[in-house]
């Protein structure tokens, strides 16, 4: 990317909804950008990828409701870039498909601010996919065409024509933006020559977790379509490809697809578990309810740690706490050597496969003590862990200590929390 005074802009498509169909490229950008200017159909999650001192700056349009015009859209960009700011211009889809980046391309050129274009997904072969129609199939379509329907049917004598020649023509029409104007669209299309029967669906918010896929013949699509109450963002697709949807669907197959989840982890925990159950087809909503950071005084852990030596048991409950463990062995001057007479037991299957520090890949917690269930005090109050010297490690207190009362463990279980 230019780095010069003026700064530089990347119109990024930003794909039709599901955020694992930004590019690798569009996602870099994102990574690097100061300043972010979204649209409506950009999915939200990708603004995570942003720095968080990354100023980020909604100018959505839906219809009849635009935030800024296209004009001023234009000016803010050279705004920013004049500041000598990356600036990433992310919009749903392709950036030169229906999307306006043309527009915004030309007026950067103009004001001499550098940029570039990194195309997207667009929504008329995602959502079609998504739907389980092939946009061209082999004795089916051989073409595609890819057309607007925002006020596109009531116009000039040469949009007139357009439709004539679409209507008349064997490949499949994807139409954006036209559930408003279904029906002159539908009325245009027979009236020039389309059959009736023509398979045809109409999808909204197609490749996301709330996508919907309405099916008919070409005549009866936009009744079907207000009976569904379909709504923005949709395309229509009419043409025998969507005969192969009955067999072929597979988004709306998914196991949780319609569910929608709640993930309260935290932020950084949370795309572990959120990421397969979007590829399951659920929706996901993060909402961290905790936040965690390291303890200001690592004090006792530190004088701690100088004496592991004399510890027989070391208690990992997770796996952060493994990394600041060794963090702070290794910033004393101590390395693995120091845990040679002690034995390593974790509490979870996730602390249990947590990394080796680095350089150290012969450590393996997978080989720790892992016990389905943690021995329970005998009759006398005692643990079998009794009279040995334990060290603690933990995040929160975790639940198993709630279970069985501390003096279990003897006198010498040493508790240290790590993070908070």
């Amino acid at each position: 990317m230019d780095s010069s005074e003026k700064g530089f802009v990347s119109l990024v498509g930003a794909g039709p909804g599901d955020e694992g169909l930004i590019t690798v490229r569009g996602g870099e950008r994102l990574e690097q950008a100061e300043v972010v200017v979204y649209d409506y159909l950009a999915n939200n999650n990708f603004l995570d990828m942003c720095r968080p001192e990354c100023e980020k700056i909604y100018v959505g349009k839906r219809a009849g409701s635009h935030t800024l015009g296209q004009e001023e859209i234009n000016r803010l960009l050279v705004e920013h870039a004049r500041r000598g700011e990356t600036v990433v211009r992310l919009k749903g889809g392709d950036p030169f498909i229906f999307g306006r980046g043309g527009e915004e391309a030309l007026y950067l050129a103009q004001e001499g601010i550098s940029f570039e274009v990194v195309p997207g997904v667009t929504a008329g072969s995602a959502a079609a996919a998504y739907a389980g129609i092939p946009v061209t199939h082999r004795g089916l379509s051989n073409g595609v065409t890819f057309v607007t329907g925002h006020g596109a049917v009531k116009g000039s004598e040469e949009q007139e024509q357009n439709w004539k020649n679409l209507a008349q023509s064997d490949h499949t029409l994807v139409v954006y933006m036209g559930v408003k104007n279904l029906p002159s669209i539908v009325e245009a299309l027979l009236m020039h020559g389309r059959a009736a029967d023509t398979p045809a669906a109409i999808i909204s918010w197609g490749t996301t977790p709330g996508q919907r896929v309405v099916s008919a013949s070409l005549e009866t699509l936009a009744a079907r379509a207000q009976a569904e109450s379909i709504s923005p963002p949709a395309i229509a697709v009419i043409g025998r490809v969507v005969e192969l949807r009955e067999k072929i669907r597979w988004f709306e197959e998914l196991p949780l697809f319609g569910s929608r989840i709640l993930v309260t982890r935290s932020s950084d925990d949370a795309k572990s578990l959120s990421v397969p159950l979007r590829a399951l087809g659920a929706e996901v909503i993060e909402l961290p309810s905790i936040k965690i950071s390291p303890v200001e005084n690592f004090s006792d852990i530190d004088a701690a740690l100088r004496q592991i030596s004399g510890y027989r048991w070391i208690v990992f409950t997770s796996p952060k706490g493994v990394a600041i463990f060794f963090s702070r062995l290794f910033s004393l001057g101590l390395d693995t050597r120091a845990l040679a007479e002690s034995k390593v037991a974790c509490i979870g299957t996730g602390t249990a496969s947590a990394p080796p520090p680095t350089g150290y890949a012969l450590i393996s917690f997978q080989s720790c003590l892992l016990p389905k269930a943690w021995p329970r005090p005998s009759r006398n109050g005692r643990a079998s862990f009794w009279g040995s010297m334990c060290f603690f490690l933990y995040q929160k207190l975790p639940g198993i200590l709630f279970q069985m009362p501390l003096h279990a463990w003897g006198p010498a279980a040493a508790l240290y929390l790590s993070i908070r």
